[in-house]
C-alpha cells in the first residue's frame, strides 16, 4: 500500500511533471485504510495497483524510488542511468480489517510519504 500511497501523493503534488507508476516485487491490492486516509486528503487511490516490478523493466525509467527495504534488495536493475532512491518507510499494515484503530499507523505512513516527497521535488526544483 506505501507504493500506491506515494504514487497519490506525487501525482497530487506534482501533477503532470511526472509519469507516476505504483509497482511492486510482491504486488497486491491497496489496503482499505490506506484509500480511506488518503481519501482524507481528497486523493482518490481506490482504483489503484500495483503492478510487478519486472513489468516495467524496459520502461525507460529516469528515477526508481523504493520504499521498503525488502523492495529495495530485490528490486531489480533498470536498463540505463536510473536514478535509484530508497526510503526506509515503515510497513503500516496488520491485517485486511478496516477498522478505525488500523487508520493511525496508516496516517503516519501518509504523512511520513508526503514529507519525502515534498523533498524529492524541491531538490528537482
Amino acid at each position: 500500500c506505501r507504493s500506491q500511497m506515494a504514487e497519490g501523493i506525487l501525482r497530487d503534488l506534482a501533477g503532470d511533471r511526472f509519469e507516476v507508476f505504483s509497482a511492486g516485487t510482491h504486488p497486491t491490492r491497496v489496503h482499505p485504510a490506506g484509500i480511506k486516509v488518503m481519501a482524507e486528503w481528497g486523493i482518490d487511490i481506490s482504483r489503484h495497483t500495483s503492478d510487478l516490478v519486472d513489468d516495467y523493466l524496459d520502461a525507460g525509467m529516469d528515477i526508481v524510488i523504493t520504499v521498503c527495504d525488502n523492495a529495495n534488495q530485490l528490486c531489480p536493475t533498470f536498463p540505463g542511468d536510473v536514478e535509484r532512491i530508497h526510503w526506509s518507510i515503515v510497513d503500516p499494515f496488520v491485517n485486511w480489517s478496516d477498522e478505525d484503530y488500523l487508520l493511525e499507523p496508516y496516517r503516519q505512513t501518509r504523512d511520513t510519504l508526503r514529507a519525502r516527497i515534498e523533498e524529492f521535488l524541491i531538490d528537482r526544483n
